[in-house]
């Protein structure tokens, strides 16, 4: 990671939704969270992994992720950027973690969603076991076999690792598009480091012998053998001769877990609101492109992937099923220009849930930030410039900052249509950000 940042450019404000289906939903479609109500991680169809609340509920959401057709129940239905990269002539590559939709439906299936190829990506968002000796199973330790990683037979048995074999069968896909003459986009998703919490024996003896405790010897060794992987991947770009014609983006789909060591000076964790949970490592290398060494200091969202990935490889035209996309290429970001609309523009956070943390929304624009707590009815205004620990509420100081970002969420809940936690008091749906300062000026 390192060097993929010292050859390309490092973004130092990039988001992505604060859990794993949401942002890998919106990377696929360019829609916000939302917008696509796969707000929540999906894995059972209908089943909702939500817990229950004293004061709310969460909405009818689409709790069975992503369709390529119309009509399935529950889930959103949209063009995907596998489906447009295909159309375009590339070879499209799944491998590893998909997690777009639930079990039995259509999106469960990578190849359904424009995936030429599909390597060990299935319904879950987690596998059994990261250890070929445990068959990639959850049965060794007599676990739900709905997390069991699929298509990896020739590895049972064997003491490797989930990580380095993905990255051995990416590489091999990978010969095989350029041996056929294939330009290739190769989506390699590693299931690291999702629990379970599991040693990567390549790597951990030495972070035990550093003094590390037993997780945080193995979290360590779990991305370090990622690490590994996506330099094995640039060394294999290299070794084919394509080094100058492939881009290479690296991102995370949330922030560190609540078990893991905070990513001090950040507030938070996965699925919390506040940047912990959503401010995500991201580089960028494009040869000719991005000026070794650079640095990004505008910010930018998951869902502006799509778009990006699509300039990128020169397709236009693309119309989104019901015509928007909320995400906005920051190929000019890439290329030092000006016209990104940059510090001018709001970007949103949806989780409408009681899953692990109380429901809320949230919006950035510029250096400030608004959290609507919902079960609460609570609004926090922070200065990111001045405050990027979150530690000093500004909502009872800044009354005129805090109307303007209550009105903003306000305007995008409502023009997304929003799927809102309901009041269980009243049955209906909490009031929205803007409402709430109408109800306290009352």
């Amino acid at each position: 990671m390192e060097r993929l940042a010292d050859e390309g450019m490092k973004f130092t404000q990039a988001y992505a939704c604060a859990l794993c289906s949401p942002s890998r939903v919106s990377l696929m479609t360019g829609l916000n969270a939302a917008r696509h109500a796969v707000t929540n991680w999906t894995l059972r169809k209908d089943k909702s992994p939500d817990w229950k609340h004293p004061k709310v509920q969460p909405p009818a959401w689409n709790v069975n992720g992503l369709s390529p057709v119309p009509g399935v129940e529950r889930t959103v239905h949209a063009v995907t950027l596998p489906m447009l990269l295909r159309q375009a002539g590339y070879r499209t590559i799944h491998a590893g973690k998909a997690h777009f939709g639930a079990k039995g439906t259509p999106g469960e299936d990578p190849r359904n969603l424009g995936f030429d190829v599909n390597i060990a990506g299935h319904c879950a968002g987690g596998p059994g076991s990261y250890h070929g000796k445990n068959n990639f199973s959850a049965a060794w330790r007599k676990g739900d076999r709905i997390w069991d990683v699929p298509g990896l037979e020739k590895y049972h048995g064997k003491d490797v690792n989930l990580t380095e074999v993905l990255t051995i069968e990416a590489n091999e896909a990978v010969n095989r598009a350029v041996a056929d003459g294939r330009p290739f986009y190769l989506y390699m998703s590693h299931y690291a480091i999702h629990a379970p919490w599991e040693t990567d024996d390549r790597f951990y003896e030495k972070y035990a012998g550093a003094g590390l405790n037993k997780f945080h010897a193995t979290y360590a060794s779990m991305i370090e053998g990622m690490d590994k992987s996506l330099g094995d991947i640039m060394a294999n770009v290299k070794r084919l001769g394509i080094e100058r014609e492939t881009i290479v983006v690296f991102m995370s789909d949330n922030g560190q877990p609540s078990q893991a060591a905070r990513n001090l000076p950040l507030r938070g964790h996965k699925l919390t609101p506040y940047e912990g949970g959503t401010r995500v490592p991201m580089m960028v290398k494009w040869p000719g492109v991005t000026p070794p060494g650079s640095v990004c200091r505008d910010y930018v969202i998951i869902e502006d992937i799509f778009p990006s990935f699509l300039e990128m490889a020169g397709v236009e035209g693309v119309r989104q099923v019901g015509g928007t996309i909320d995400g906005v290429s920051f190929v000019l970001l890439l290329k030092q220009k000006a016209g990104h609309p940059r510090g001018d523009r709001a970007i949103f956070w949806h989780f409408p849930h009681t899953y692990d943390q109380p429901p809320y929304s949230s919006v950035r624009k510029g250096d400030w930030k608004l959290i609507c707590q919902h079960a609460d009815a609570r609004l926090e205004l922070f200065n990111l410039k001045e405050d990027i620990s979150e530690q000093n509420d500004l909502s009872a100081e800044e009354p005129e900052k805090l109307r303007e970002m209550a009105e903003l969420l306000s305007g995008h809940l409502r023009e997304t249509r929003a799927r809102m936690p309901l009041n269980k008091a009243t049955g209906q749906p909490v009031a929205y950000p803007n409402e709430l300062l109408d109800q306290a000026r009352s």
